[in-house]
């Protein structure tokens, strides 16, 4: 009876672990109620081709589901509103395999909020506009992830005024790269704002490290 009980124990360990990954894996997929960069990236892509209107803001809502429902039906995908990896695949987003540090995804959030934030600037400030969002990851006043720091209430005005909606430009993709891979034009600040439009004398009154087009980039 021992023998059989320890020979039954390995299968046991090993249904147990495939049923637990299934459960992880379904409950990873993007789908009505998440949230998130994967989310903002899957709204970006169903925007750029026609098939998504509403806001960009990371809100998997019933606007979202029924424009993915839409682009499976049209690839040929199971249309259940769920973007699991072919819908991905399809969509052209690329899971993360956990070899980098920063998700495509991820990628695809900082180039749209530096698009909306620097538009018009030089390539360096928008670079810094990016540089800026990642010090603050690592910094204790700040959320510690990416989709964190841009959601934190009354951070950036392009959320608020609709701006982070418009199309976002190519070179503010490239500087997003840059961003991540390291670039720093700022040495290292937090805070950023065009003197000609600030009003809050709090931030007029930040330590500036630099100054790049229109911005001054602080401590």
């Amino acid at each position: 009876m021992k023998r059989k009980i320890q020979a039954i124990i390995p299968i046991i360990i090993t249904v147990s672990a495939i049923l637990l990954l299934s459960l992880f894996s379904a409950s990873s997929l993007s789908k009505q109620g998440s949230r998130g960069d994967e989310v903002i990236a899957i709204q970006t892509k169903l925007s750029e081709s026609g098939y998504y209107s509403g806001k960009i803001d990371g809100i998997y809502g019933s606007a979202t589901k029924s424009a993915v429902i839409k682009f499976q039906r049209d690839n040929g995908l199971e249309a259940d509103g769920i973007v699991g990896s072919k819908t991905l695949k399809a969509l052209g987003i690329a899971q993360n395999s956990g070899g980098s540090k920063y998700t495509q995804s991820e990628t695809a959030l900082l180039a749209r909020i530096i698009s909306a934030e620097s538009r018009g600037e030089p390539y360096e400030g928008q670079v810094a506009v990016g540089a800026v969002i990642l010090n603050r990851i690592a910094h204790p006043s700040f959320p510690n992830t990416l989709s964190g720091v841009i959601y934190q209430p009354g951070a950036f005005t392009c959320l608020s005024d609709g701006q982070v909606n418009q199309p976002v430009s190519e070179s503010a993709e490239r500087a997003a790269r840059d961003a991540m891979n390291g670039w720093d034009p700022t040495g290292g600040a937090i805070y950023y704002y065009n003197p000609k439009t600030a009003s809050s004398k709090w931030i007029l009154s930040r330590p500036v490290i630099t100054v790049i087009g229109s911005h001054k980039f602080c401590s």
